[in-house]
């Protein structure tokens, strides 16, 4: 925006030095305001008054200095400055009006009369230094930039989103989430409740609007207006990050569909013991790390995370470790130690967080840490760690190391008698994810996807079919029940002969790569 700073009377030099200086130099008001002041433009073959005139129209924001002197008159009377007050009058322009001094009986009395006339329509500041001067411009601009919404003072999750529109939700997605709610949390409204009223009761709308909280739960496009709420996964073999990367992926879509995403990239890349359907019609499995952890711990990024950030939640899989970054830092209240404690539930964004307690991601009770922890020393696995790095939470979860015919490095839990002792690990280069899909359905003739989703603890079925079903159905490890309707809801897969190779080659190697 514009602004054209009134007035060339000797009196206020220094104060228009003063102020154009600041604004050119603040780092916010300089983002969004230009100034203009006629002495900084060159010579030119136009009238003075006419100049000041045009750039007035051209402006957005008029600023009067007005002080004791009323400045040279042209043949009808009027000072420059009160032709530019008339004009920014005349075009509805937004104007911010400054006496100095406090003795309107020194000022020249039209001068007084100008102040009498801007007095009936608008409210003025009175002045007495560059220094005030410069603070109430500053509070006034601020007020402008608050009032036509292009900065914010609340909550991020509460702010609406700018350029978003209700045609930007998807509505299936407000409808899934209401299946969901109901059947986890009992959601009092109804299957049918429409949209714009589910909104609503989850205070998600400002004035009509979808909130940035909106968006991020039911956008259907959320990086397209919040661009650094996606999630960056990386898998490296070794122990620090080092290019080549073996497999990255940026994911994008509602925080429901980034935790989802997430915790199954983590999944299908570390350990899976499988077992068989001896004692129960569930086929047992057991991660190297309890999935409740990865799910905890990804979900607690995505949900808590400061979104106000130029930074990406970061998930990254070591071959000693999985760490999750999170841009942002802890509440006031609460400290690293008291994390491990009991403490109050103590959300960054709590618009994000109560759509994502109604289904059943979280709990609000504070507990995800010492869950966390009691579920690590359960499977013999260290405390997870936690710190605060360059701006970001940082929890990192050791994995268990194996060596070659031995024992685990760390204790292992209880397993299922009827498990396998070993970890299914890749063989013959093949991606882990398509191994524990090969030991999953030799251990049960046949699933279809439902099924096998629920095995792994999954949630999303393209993460699946591009990570699990399209791999082993390309190398041909299994094959459809129904090949004429590769999408019938009745399908399910099965191993072929090459699969059941592959499966013997892993139990003679005893599960090792």
């Amino acid at each position: 925006m514009k602004i054209f700073i009134s007035s060339v009377q000797k009196e206020f030099a220094m104060e228009r030095k003063a102020l154009a200086g600041y604004l050119s130099g603040d780092p916010m008001l300089h983002r969004f305001f230009e100034y203009f002041l006629f002495e900084d433009q060159p010579a030119s073959d136009q009238r003075p008054d006419q100049c000041y005139l045009d750039e007035v129209d051209r402006c957005d924001i008029y600023l009067g200095l007005f002080g004791n002197d009323y400045g040279w008159e042209d043949a009808e009377g009027l000072s420059p400055t009160h032709r530019e007050f008339n004009r920014a009058t005349e075009k509805g322009k937004s104007r911010l009006i400054y006496l100095k001094g406090a003795d309107d009986n020194a000022r020249h009395p039209k001068m007084r009369a100008l102040i009498h006339d801007a007095a009936s329509t608008l409210i003025r500041r009175r002045v007495n230094s560059s220094e005030e001067l410069i603070a109430a411009v500053y509070a006034s601009l601020v007020r402008i930039l608050e009032e036509r919404e292009l900065i914010r003072f609340g909550p991020f999750d509460a702010t609406f989103c700018r350029n978003a529109s209700f045609e930007n939700l998807d509505e299936e997605k407000i409808t899934r989430f209401l299946v969901l709610a109901r059947r986890g949390r009992n959601f009092p409204l109804e299957g049918d409740t429409p949209p714009h009223e589910v909104l609503e009761h989850l205070n998600l709308l400002d004035k009509g609007r979808p909130t940035n909280a909106a968006i991020l739960l039911f956008g259907k496009q959320p990086q397209r207006f919040l661009i650094t709420s996606e999630v960056k996964c990386a898998h490296f073999h070794g122990y620090e990050v080092e290019k080549p990367i073996p497999s990255y992926q940026v994911y994008k879509g509602t925080v429901f569909q980034l935790v989802d995403q997430a915790k199954d990239f983590v999944l299908s890349k570390i350990d899976l013991w499988v077992g068989t359907r001896a004692e129960s019609t569930q086929v047992p499995t057991k991660y190297e790390i309890p999935q409740e952890v990865v799910a905890e711990a990804i979900v607690n990024a995505v949900v808590h995370r400061d979104y106000t950030s130029n930074a990406s939640v970061q998930v990254m899989l070591f071959k000693d470790r999985l760490e999750v970054w999170n841009p942002g830092t802890l509440p006031p209240t609460l400290t690293l130690e008291k994390l491990r404690e009991p403490h109050a539930s103590v959300p960054h964004n709590p618009l994000i967080a109560e759509p994502m307690y109604l289904t059943k991601y979280i709990e609000r009770m504070g507990t995800g840490i010492r869950d966390m922890i009691r579920r690590c020393k359960n499977a013999g696995l260290p405390e997870p760690e936690i710190r605060l790095d360059g701006g970001c939470f940082v929890l990192t979860i050791r994995r268990k190391k194996y060596v070659p015919g031995g024992q685990d490095e760390y204790q292992v839990g209880q397993q299922p008698e009827s498990q396998s002792t070993a970890p299914v690990t890749p063989s013959v280069n093949l991606p882990v994810a398509v191994v524990v899909l090969v030991r999953l359905i030799s251990s049960t003739g046949s699933l279809g996807n439902s099924e096998i989703l629920a095995n792994f603890g999954l949630r999303d079925r393209t993460h699946l079919r591009e990570r699990y079903i399209n791999p082993a159905l390309a190398n041909g490890l299994v094959e459809r029940t129904i090949p004429e309707k590769p999408t019938s809801r009745l399908q399910k897969y099965r191993l072929t002969e090459k699969g059941r190779r592959l499966l013997g080659q892993l139990d003679k190697d005893g599960g090792q790569s």
